[in-house]
């Protein structure tokens, strides 16, 4: 008899709201609808609109868990120097654009949807300064000099690579990510962003 512990099954709120991610990944925001979600997550009809009664709701929802699946990736303790900090974004960036691929995609649609609905943009935002607020938090133990200022050319710098990656003009075009690769362009942007900093 099996002593390992089940898998837990997630609630119905983070079930929908992980399908809805998938669904926005794979078909872009035309994709999303109450039924689609509720057809890929195999729930009854009329499930996702209870739980998210309009659209908005719905992708303020993914904005939502979006943060928490961030939240839960990343080293567990402060990086003690610039070469360890390079290495953990380093190989959290090739995460993001291998097996996380889908996400970051889902979440670079939902963020221009912000961009034209401005009941969305409170979750957006939410999502972005819990971000922030934890580069703020590793470049601080590094000795920048202004950590939030840092944190935020450090956000749009990985923004940028992320989106260049994944859907840029020569996205297609460019080899598998590589780690190696990664953590050195990190550790420019690293050394940008602290300057003189030891």
């Amino acid at each position: 008899m099996s002593t390992e512990e089940p898998t837990p099954t997630p609630d119905r709120r983070t079930l929908i709201a992980d399908t809805a991610i998938d669904l926005v990944a794979s078909a872009g925001l035309r994709g999303l609808t109450h039924r689609a979600v509720d057809a890929a997550a195999g729930l009854p009809a009329g499930s996702t609109s209870y739980y998210f009664r309009t659209r908005t709701a719905l992708i303020a929802a993914c904005y939502r868990r979006l943060a928490e699946l961030d939240a839960s990736e990343g080293p567990l303790e402060l990086p003690t120097d610039r070469d360890a900090a390079a290495r953990a974004l380093g190989g959290l960036l090739h995460h993001w654009l291998t097996a996380g691929r889908a996400r970051q995609l889902a979440r670079f649609e939902l963020s221009l949807e912000a961009a034209r609905n401005p009941e969305l943009e409170p979750d957006l935002r939410e999502a972005g300064l819990a971000v922030r607020a934890r580069a703020a938090a590793v470049l601080a133990a590094l000795g920048a000099p202004d950590p939030q200022e840092s944190a935020e050319l450090l956000a749009a710098w990985t923004d940028g690579l992320l989106y260049d990656r994944l859907a840029g003009a020569l996205a297609h075009a460019r080899p598998a990510p590589d780690p190696a690769e990664l953590t050195a362009t990190v550790r420019r942007m690293l050394d940008a962003v602290l300057g003189g900093a030891v």
